[in-house]
């Protein structure tokens, strides 16, 4: 079904855009390397599952933590450059290395499990896994619940305890929060940690989906910054707005083309999401959630 398909792409492709605008808000960070994340969490749920017999829906606590440990790694090797005040081009060029070297290990990594267990796992998919509930595929309500539950953590962390308070007030303002006495070092850390949490969680379930070679993190990269441009960079609610719009826009669209014109059309997926972006940035700079509603309302209630 394309819309139960629409859906839980919808629902991977939110956890990925918010831990790529919650980097973003906190260290002003355009991470080319959110894509990779997700491939390192997909490629350990493959590895618990061909070496440990663990389904990857059980795996999933444990690549909440390997997802949050390369998001640690990765602020710690972007840190110097972050203290300097390097330029965005400078940051961005950085996260593409690292994303070149994680490609690189995943790549090589691939290829060693393969002679562990004694067939090739260059690529893979967890389809043949997957369970289902009324004739819908499990995927879709496992997707969807752990988004509720993200959603229902952050809004508990940020209006809830002392330190989402600190955590918004560093994302809105982060020299007057210094100001403040908040340690807005903490706040950076931990939205790294979380993105790449969140990333790993996400590349447990992708396999679910499509397959996965090494290079997919390059290509959905693609959709990860159009869901967090389109919605809104500097709002993590963008990322909510963004997945859906884009998720379920570039799967109906490039169905319903492949439908009219042919399978063909099914590899320019990605294409979509760049239209619907270079519109929006066109439209809204700063996205939907940059957009002032109220002054649009009073544009149109005066026309």
């Amino acid at each position: 079904m394309i819309i139960e398909g629409a859906i839980i792409y919808s629902n991977l492709l939110v956890l990925l855009a918010l831990g790529l605008t919650l980097t973003y808000i906190t260290t002003n960070v355009p991470n080319f390397a959110q894509g990779s994340y997700a491939i390192v969490g997909s490629y350990v749920a493959l590895t618990l599952l061909k070496l440990f017999g663990i389904c990857p829906y059980l795996s999933l606590p444990v690549l909440f933590i390997v997802g949050a440990i390369v998001g640690l790694l990765t602020y710690l090797a972007l840190k110097p450059l972050i203290k300097r005040n390097a330029s965005v081009e400078m940051l961005m060029i950085a996260t593409l290395a690292i994303d070149l070297i994680l490609l690189g290990v995943i790549g090589a990594y691939s290829e060693v499990l393969s002679q562990i267990v004694g067939s090739t796992q260059a690529k893979f998919v967890f389809a043949n896994l997957d369970f289902s509930i009324f004739g819908f595929r499990g995927i879709l309500f496992v997707s969807t619940l752990v988004v509720i539950l993200l959603l229902f953590g952050l809004y508990l962390l940020l209006y809830k305890t002392k330190f989402g308070i600190a955590l918004r007030a560093s994302m809105e303002n982060p020299s007057l929060a210094q100001t403040m006495g908040i340690d807005v070092e903490k706040t950076r850390l931990f939205s790294w940690i979380l993105s790449g949490a969140l990333a790993g969680v996400a590349g447990g379930l992708l396999p679910f989906m499509q397959e996965i070679v090494p290079a997919t993190g390059d290509l959905i990269i693609i959709s990860i910054f159009a869901a967090s441009i389109v919605g809104g960079l500097r709002h993590i609610s963008g990322a909510l707005i963004g997945g859906y719009i884009i998720g379920i826009s570039e799967s109906l669209i490039t169905y319903y083309l492949a439908m009219a014109f042919g399978a063909g059309f099914l590899v320019y997926g990605k294409v979509v999401s760049l239209i619907i972006m270079i519109a929006t940035l066109l439209i809204a700079p700063y996205g939907i959630t940059g957009v002032d509603w109220k002054k649009v309302r009073k544009r149109l209630l005066s026309q």
